[in-house]
């Protein structure tokens, strides 16, 4: 059974009444096929006319779902031959940023993106995606690797934002973001992102200033959380819905402002109900993107970003 969202229940209520019916028949206790079969036909109409009028608050819980694939899914169904690339050559290794060479479709490519992780060992191991410094200056050490040797970048972005703890303050996290970004603004090779999951402030802008963005359907991807900033303008966590709507933080009105380039559709229900689906569309839609960019030079690639980024809500203003 999966794990419901608050706004699911009518729809937890018929699968489970599906699932209790399949268990008596397996049981041989009584022959319900005819009901389950409407019973499912409605559970699937109650889905489609769920997401088809998602809310900015509930496409921020789907974006969180802890059934939605995440980072090391993408890498282990995507990318071939894969070597991790290990620590900042500074302080040491940060596993909330997974990053290394591999091939993508048969090109060598540097893969870079947050990792939550799944369970609740491997959710504390990766500190729930939230990168210190020296994530952060991993990243960077892996840009200019990449540009050293004309490997394209490709990054996977999933975070609430950057881990804001004493001791990353103190190893300088503003500065080790700001790094990354001018990083991704510099290097002369191919970038490509990706938003999986949640977008997070800093913490995501860090590995996604990129030639293309892509955003799934039903991710996220804003300055600040809904809650973070329902607690500074409403000083009320339960304005958080009304903060989400206020934030503009969905696919959808992104790409309006021009701040991402390509919407992924999600399978009906969310990525969470269909990993594997989901996984093949981001793959296509990074063949789609990444290939025209391999094409262009050095100068072109990080010109193009540049004014891609300046030209960020120009859309909206207009």
């Amino acid at each position: 059974m999966p794990n419901y969202l608050d706004f699911e229940e009518s729809l937890a209520e018929i699968e489970g009444k599906i699932e209790e019916l399949r268990h008596q028949m397996d049981q041989g206790e009584l022959n319900v096929t005819e009901e389950v079969a409407k019973l499912e036909l409605r559970a699937e109409k109650i889905l489609e006319q769920t997401y088809a009028k998602l809310t900015p608050w509930q496409k921020t819980q789907v974006a969180r779902h802890q059934n939605r694939p995440h980072m090391m899914d993408y890498l282990k169904a995507l990318i071939t031959d894969f070597t991790p690339l290990a620590g900042d050559r500074s302080f040491g290794e940060d596993k909330a940023i997974v990053g290394g060479l591999g091939r993508f479709n048969g090109r060598s490519v540097m893969v870079i993106g947050h990792e939550k992780g799944h369970d609740t060992e491997s959710r504390v191991a990766h500190n729930f995606g939230m990168a210190r410094p020296e994530g952060y200056r991993k990243a960077i050490r892996l840009m200019n690797l990449a540009d050293q040797f004309g490997i394209p970048v490709i990054t996977f972005v999933d975070t609430a934002g950057a881990y804001p703890g004493i001791d990353a303050e103190a190893r300088g996290q503003a500065e080790a973001i700001a790094r990354s970004i001018e990083a991704c603004l510099h290097i002369k090779v191919p970038i490509v992102s990706v938003i999986i999951g949640e977008g997070g402030s800093g913490g995501a802008m860090a590995i996604a200033a990129a030639n293309s963005v892509i955003m799934l359907e039903h991710a996220i991807y804003s300055v600040i959380s809904p809650e973070g900033c329902a607690s500074i303008l409403w000083r009320d966590n339960d304005a958080k819905e009304t903060a989400a709507e206020a934030l503009k933080h969905t696919a959808a009105d992104l790409e309006e402002l021009g701040v991402i380039d390509t919407i992924v559709p999600e399978p009906m229900g969310g990525a969470h109900r269909h990993p594997e689906d989901t996984i093949k569309a981001v793959g296509a839609a990074l063949e789609e993107v990444l290939v025209p960019l391999l094409a262009l030079g050095g100068n072109e690639l990080k010109a193009a970003r540049r004014d891609k980024f300046l030209e960020i809500g120009q859309k909206g203003l207009a």
